[in-house]
């Protein structure tokens, strides 16, 4: 047994075990032992939180599962860790300590054994006892060294090869009755018959069909709802139609819970592994993917600290993920938070500053690897913001997919607003000037500016030079290191501060209120000031100045690449048509923030919505701009994305979620198109009547915090856990949980929360779906894609009724969409999307409770028809519910499921 103390604490006490026993302790000594002694530890950030001692350290067992086997997630639980590492979970709170000592020798026993992960062991604890990483002392004489020298990752990852350009797809029509056969192979020819799925597979074939006129595609609406199994039911045609015309399907999510769930169900389309390999492939955005050059930089002297630990912990994962994705892949999302902000971030490709074929690990590029595998692909598993970030400005022209499937379509709106919005603020402006400059204040890392990534090219044409020094020159005028502080001092450097300092002082003067409780203020674009009008000019030109010698330099390298000098070969035009691809996105970007300020003292465009923003957080300020947004953004999604497409199926279970069709197809921009789309509604198969009901409750006044804790614990105890709360606002969160986890605690029913546990919120999901006593307090990431089906899920309560937040660019699109209609359409959706997390397959049963007695009637038409709708008191309330789901004899009996690891977008 291993000789350290464990220490563990939650919200129901402190507890220390040693070889002499368990004992509970106060907090002060809990904080003194730890500071004195290595103790063992699990999730040392957490217990830190609940100790009060934020730099808390220790031997943390979780770090020592990532050493071990790297590739692989275990829930941070103690029953999460006893799952994996093969011994019974502790029954109480006060048995956690001993049984962490008890797991730290397993786990510790694990180089004895027969351990897949053994390759790269002893190399890595080298290195980290150098680093003095604290269970370097005691893994490291458990490795034996290896006779041969172990190959280091970047020997070890496979290189990925060119392959032929892939022939365009076929003309290939899917009928409706090979669909259904299709469905039926896939579900099992022996399995319960589900029209409704039956039928949704054959409504879906017409967005596979021949496209009859350019720009129009045959777009297909869909609303399925929960239960009638959707993804079976667009696979079926999907996969037919890529054998049949050899193209590729995007099928494209707004969650990463999603894209996990798809890449399962595609295992019976392709059961052969090898072939689901080739055939399937996941696509997320750069920034998600580790950036080797990145990571070689921080194994080699780039980071330091705890930040060079966590470099080390994630070389050992890459040499054994499937994918390279850092953000819900097979990275634990427990990993990089154990490290708090120390260097996650800087291990992945955020800033676009890639080399391409510049790079020496660019044939073993997790990010290229995955682009080219998709090429070859018959069906890709993207997101909706990497869609459209491809169709607008991607390098995979040549590959541009035909069809699209768009499930959790009542995101696009969203996610076409984000996409298509311009903001050109202090962080947007000093981003740019360090990609064109490079470093400036001789910090470590490799950064390189425009001019040291493309100097062989200005060596080779003398206009492209002329243009890179001009670009260099110009992007000076940008925001700087320290702007902030100039500004707020009252001393801006440079025409983009003076703008900047003009739009503080504006924002200020009309949207700063009494008793401002110091979050962010914006105000409209609408008669500026004379000192505004003054500042844009200088700032205007600046930009101009910046964004010719952009397009310029683009010019010269298209150029270069029609002249193909002799020592261009292939690696090098890729790392060329990668710049362009990235200087023209950048110039995009720059031209958008003229455009902008076109509107400074000009005429309003009523296709777009303009505001100045101060981003405040808890008074602190972070940034500081102006703002554009469509309208309508669907208008450029419809352009930019489903134009070009032959076909697009666009499904959700709330697709016409809060309104009707012409809704639905508003918001997925259908008018935009010359072509009607075609649709499809099939209704849930499940009882909501039977097994679900909704409790208004009446006499929780709204504002009274002390009240609002005490409803919630009441309910929770009263479902004896198993309860997601929902709120509008991180303040009444955090004031709730503070107030009620050591009461529920008490009762052995452990209570987690986003914006105060310091843990992913995939992980945090994972946690509440491992343990049917726990409960989960969230906002609107919770609100939807959150699939918790069983007991682990009884009990939605929500704080109140969720209008959307005011704002300049709401109030415009309200006094577009019909006034107070359009608020109640957000409104119901939102409630159908919340209702939609309670029942998520036929057995389930679950009470939906909203803490609200201004609930308006005419918004209960978001919940299912036949639904029972009460206004009840509290006390109703929670009688009701400990009736209907305290029942405990199935409530913690289930086995526990197969938990993945995940994270909800």
């Amino acid at each position: 047994m291993i000789p350290y103390p464990a220490i563990h604490a939650s919200h129901g006490g402190i507890w220390i075990a040693n070889a002499e026993g368990t004992r509970p302790i106060g907090r002060g000594e809990a904080i003194r032992i730890a500071a004195d002694t290595p103790v063992l530890l699990l999730n040392a950030p957490l217990v830190g939180l609940r100790l009060g001692y934020p730099e808390l350290s220790g031997l943390d067992l979780l770090e020592l599962f990532a050493f071990l086997h790297p590739a692989r997630f275990a829930v941070p639980t103690p029953k999460g860790l006893a799952r994996a590492v093969d011994l019974s979970p502790p029954d109480k709170d006060e048995d956690v300590a001993a049984f962490l000592r008890e797991a730290a020798a397993a786990l510790l026993a694990v180089p004895q054994g027969d351990w897949p992960e053994r390759e790269g062991a002893w190399t890595a604890a080298q290195s980290l006892t150098r680093l003095r990483w604290p269970w370097a002392p005691a893994i490291g004489p458990l490795l034996a060294k290896p006779q041969v020298n172990e190959r280091w990752l970047f020997a070890k990852l496979p290189e990925w090869e060119e392959q032929a350009p892939r022939p365009a797809p076929l003309t290939a029509t899917i009928p409706p009755a090979d669909a259904e056969a299709r469905l039926a192979d896939l579900t099992g020819h022996g399995a319960e018959e589900r029209l409704g799925q039956r039928a949704f597979a054959a409504a879906a074939t017409d967005a596979f069909a021949p496209r009859a006129m350019r720009d129009s595609p045959n777009l297909v609406l869909a609303e399925a709802g929960t239960g009638i199994g959707k993804t079976l039911g667009y696979l079926a045609p999907a996969s037919l139609w890529a054998e049949r015309a050899g193209g590729a399907v995007w099928i494209s999510t707004y969650t990463k819970a999603l894209q996990r769930q798809l890449s399962k169900e595609t295992e019976r389309v392709y059961p052969d592994a090898a072939i689901r390999r080739q055939k399937v492939v996941t696509r997320k955005g750069r920034e998600n993917y580790l950036c080797l050059l990145n990571l070689e930089d921080a194994l080699q002297g780039g980071f330091a600290g705890r930040a060079a630990i966590l470099a080390q912990l994630v070389a050992r994962w890459a040499a054994y993920s499937g994918d390279g994705d850092m953000v819900g892949g097979d990275l634990p999302g427990w990993l990089p938070t154990l490290f708090r902000r120390n260097g996650p971030a800087a291990l992945t490709d955020r800033r676009g500053e890639c080399v391409y074929a510049g790079c020496p690990h660019y044939r073993k590029c997790f990010i290229e690897r995955a682009a080219r595998a998709s090429a070859e692909a018959d069906v890709v598993i993207a997101n909706h913001a990497l869609v459209m970030v491809n169709a607008a400005r991607g390098r995979e022209t040549s590959t541009r997919p035909t069809r699209y499937v768009f499930d959790e379509g009542h995101h696009l709106f969203e996610a076409a607003d984000s996409m298509f919005a311009t903001a050109l603020t202090g962080q947007e402006t000093i981003e740019l000037r360090r990609w064109i400059l490079g470093p400036e204040s001789g910090g470590r890392g490799r950064r390189r500016g425009l001019q040291a990534r493309l100097s062989d090219v200005a060596s080779y044409d003398e206009q492209g030079g002329i243009a890179i020094q001009d670009a260099v020159g110009a992007a000076r005028h940008l925001a700087a290191d320290g702007w902030l502080g100039r500004i707020a001092e009252g001393a801006p450097f440079g025409p983009i501060e003076h703008l900047l300092a003009a739009v503080r002082g504006l924002t200020y003067a009309r949207a700063e209120q009494p008793g401002d409780a110091g979050y962010g203020l914006e105000t409209e674009l609408a008669e500026p000031t004379p000192e505004l009008i003054e500042a844009a000019a200088p700032a205007a030109a600046a930009l101009d100045a910046l964004v010719r010698p952009l397009v310029t330099l683009g010019r010269r390298l298209e150029a270069v690449l029609a002249e193909a000098p002799d020592w261009m070969d292939a690696p090098a035009r890729a790392r060329v048509e990668g710049a362009i691809a990235s200087i023209g996105w950048r110039a995009e970007t720059v031209a958008a923030w003229l455009s902008l300020l076109a509107r400074v003292g000009g005429p309003v465009d009523p296709a777009h919505v303009d505001w100045l923003a101060v981003d405040r957080v808890e008074g602190r300020e972070y940034d500081i701009g102006l703002h554009r947004h469509w309208l309508d953004p669907t208008k450029p999604f419809a352009e930019i994305v489903l134009k070009p497409a032959h076909g697009a199926l666009v499904t959700s279970a709330t697709l016409t979620g809060g309104g009707d069709w012409e809704t639905a197809e508003a918001r997925v921009g259908a008018p935009h198109l010359a072509r009607a789309p075609s649709r499809f509604e099939a209704k849930s198969p499940f009882d909501y009547p039977a097994h679900a009901e909704v409790l208004i409750v009446t006499d929780v006044k709204r504002g009274d915090l002390p009240a609002l804790a005490n409803a919630y614990a009441r309910l929770i105890l009263a479902a004896g856990g198993g309860t997601l709360g929902l709120f509008t606002a991180i303040r009444r969160l955090r004031g709730v949980h503070g107030r009620i986890a050591d009461r529920l605690a008490r009762e052995g029913l452990p209570l987690h929360a986003q914006h105060v546990d310091p843990i992913d919120t995939g992980t945090l999901v994972d946690i509440f779906r491992d343990d049917p006593h726990a409960s989960l307090l969230g906002t609107d990431a919770l609100r939807d894609g959150v699939d918790v089906p069983g007991s682990s899920l009884r009990l939605v309560v929500m704080e109140g009724v969720p209008w959307p937040k005011p704002s300049v660019l709401h109030a415009a699109r309200r006094l577009a969409g019909g006034g107070s209609a359009y608020d109640d359409r957000i409104v119901r959706a939102r409630l159908a999307q919340a209702f939609g997390r309670l029942i998520r397959r036929a057995d389930d049963r679950g009470a939906f409770v909203m803490l609200s007695a201004a609930m308006p009637s005419r918004l209960l038409s978001a919940f299912p028809a036949g639904v029972g709708i009460t206004r009840v008191t509290l006390d109703e309330a929670v009688e009701r519910v400990r009736v209907r789901l305290s029942l405990s004899t199935d409530i913690g009996q289930e086995a526990a499921p197969a938990i993945e690891h995940g994270e909800t977008g």
